[in-house]
């Protein structure tokens, strides 16, 4: 077990989103890049490394993708060369699964024998590394590092043996296991599709003009004027072409439903709806449930932005205490995780948030967050709230603790890594200076998405995992050293 000193020396990170899809069939040749920037721009907290586009014109593709955040990796001059057509998909990525450079980034664009296609991909594989050796031995010749082409050369593989890029789909994903929420983009076809735990969200929309738009959140919908229609079901394939739209249901019902419990919590943006159930109300329940499980007394209650917000507005309500905005946001700072170094980190934390002085000094404080993950930029946080005068700290996490690594598209890819994992709740207390710590139980977190949502993936907070747990691993796997004692010849 780790001693105080030293897990306040871990690496001060919060923890990492997911990526974020978008793909729309439209009825006409249009300037489709521009719909999908501003739904790209609506998933941007899904992932803040690198972004991209392809445009299908009748079969001709044209893809630009780049690192950095959509506003840098998309500018316009290299929108307007990509030109019009009826087809598009995008991609903003944060890697789970192989490094963050731009050979990484999607969508990836395949040429095959039976066309092209192009693939945005949500999520992470645990059956890759044994995928992908099978693909390797077969010939196949992989240009990146990421468990994503391996989902493009399977599905590219049954494209060779089926009549149709749909059923080739359907074909490969009695093969893949994990987490997938997919937007393919064939020359004269879009498709969908959602792995069979629908660990990742994926939704469906519709615009004034017709055109069909997929989204992992329906705020992206709203951004490009697309009404919200239906979540995709776990295991379903929605397939749109000039004919229409088609289902495949044949993979659904095949597996236990395990949605990402946070994508509740943290991951999506408060104003989306995630299979059904309101992000906002979800995170204001489980500050509900929190008031219940942990009173206080104190004056009042602050949430950590933005996560935070809802549920410190939950246990507000809950308990009676008051609510303020305990800290203002600097919009313009870049999240902690992006500065290089510790010691920019912990100053990114103090010009990313600063308290309010005159809403906490000589009170006694509930701090509302979503997670702690290593503890340091927590610790961080803390200590800005005491230097601005808060008589005591309480602190509230509307999540479980982390104590087991996640496999399926978030970064806790090690235990020894996580606080809650070397520490008791006490011990974690006094590492982060709090008069009181406590967290949102497991059995509340399951009723966080009350009548809509049937089953949550809760294997990081000590639940079962869903599938068969992957061989030791590195995030960077496929691209390790020589040296490395997971390289192999």
């Amino acid at each position: 077990m780790r001693t105080a000193e030293e897990s306040a020396r871990i690496l001060p990170r919060h923890l990492h989103e997911e990526c974020g899809v978008f793909g729309i069939f439209a009825p006409q040749n249009e300037d489709l890049a521009g719909l999908v920037y501003y739904g790209l721009y609506a998933l941007q907290h899904r992932g803040q490394e690198s972004a991209g586009i392809a445009i299908n014109d009748d079969g001709v593709f044209s893809v630009w993708r780049d690192v950095g955040l959509v506003s840098e990796a998309l500018p316009a001059r290299r929108l307007e060369k990509l030109g019009q057509g009826s087809i598009a998909v995008g991609h903003v990525r944060y890697a789970t699964t192989g490094s963050d450079a731009a050979l990484n980034a999607q969508p990836l664009v395949i040429n095959h024998f039976k066309g092209r296609m192009a693939l945005a991909h949500n999520g992470n594989l645990t059956n890759s590394m044994e995928l992908r050796r099978k693909l390797e031995e077969r010939g196949s010749i992989f240009h990146t590092t990421t468990d994503s082409e391996v989902i493009a050369y399977e599905i590219v593989q049954q494209r060779l043996r089926t009549p149709s890029i749909e059923a080739a789909v359907c074909a490969a994903m009695d093969r893949l296991e994990g987490a997938y929420s997919l937007v393919i983009s064939s020359p004269t076809k879009l498709i969908a599709a959602r792995d069979p735990h629908g660990f990742r969200p994926l939704c469906m929309g519709r615009r004034p003009d017709g055109a069909v738009v997929f989204a992992s959140e329906s705020c992206a919908l709203d951004a490009v004027g697309a009404a919200f229609e239906r979540d995709l079901l776990p295991g379903e394939i929605v397939t749109v072409g000039r004919d229409g739209i088609h289902r495949d249901t044949s993979h659904c019902g095949t597996a236990p439903k395990r949605l990402c419990v946070f994508e509740l919590i943290y991951f999506a943006r408060p104003d989306s709806v995630i299979d059904g159930c309101s992000v906002t109300l979800a995170r204001q329940r489980a500050g509900a449930f929190l008031a219940k499980e942990h009173p206080v007394e104190a004056d009042v209650v602050v949430g950590v932005p933005d996560s935070g917000l809802d549920a410190a507005l939950g246990y507000a309500r809950a308990s009676g205490i008051p609510y303020a905005m305990g800290f203002t946001k600097n919009k313009y700072v870049g999240r902690t995780f992006i500065a290089p170094t510790q010691t920019m980190r912990e100053t990114g934390v103090s010009l990313k948030l600063n308290p309010i002085r005159s809403v906490v000094s000589g009170k006694r404080v509930v701090l509302v967050d979503d997670s702690i993950v290593r503890g340091t930029t927590c610790r961080r946080t803390i200590e800005l709230l005491r230097q601005a005068g808060a008589s005591e700290i309480h602190m509230r996490v509307s999540a479980p603790p982390f104590v087991a690594p996640c496999y399926y598209g978030t970064d806790i890819d090690s235990a020894e890594n996580l606080i809650a994992n070397q520490h008791t709740v006490e011990e974690i207390a006094r590492i982060i200076g709090v008069d009181s710590l406590g967290y949102l139980s497991l059995e509340d977190l399951m009723h966080l998405g009350g009548e809509a949502v049937e089953g949550f993936c809760t294997a990081c907070f000590g639940g079962e995992y869903p599938t068969k747990v992957p061989p030791p691993g590195q995030k960077d796997r496929f691209a390790c050293r020589i040296g490395s004692k997971d390289h192999a010849e």
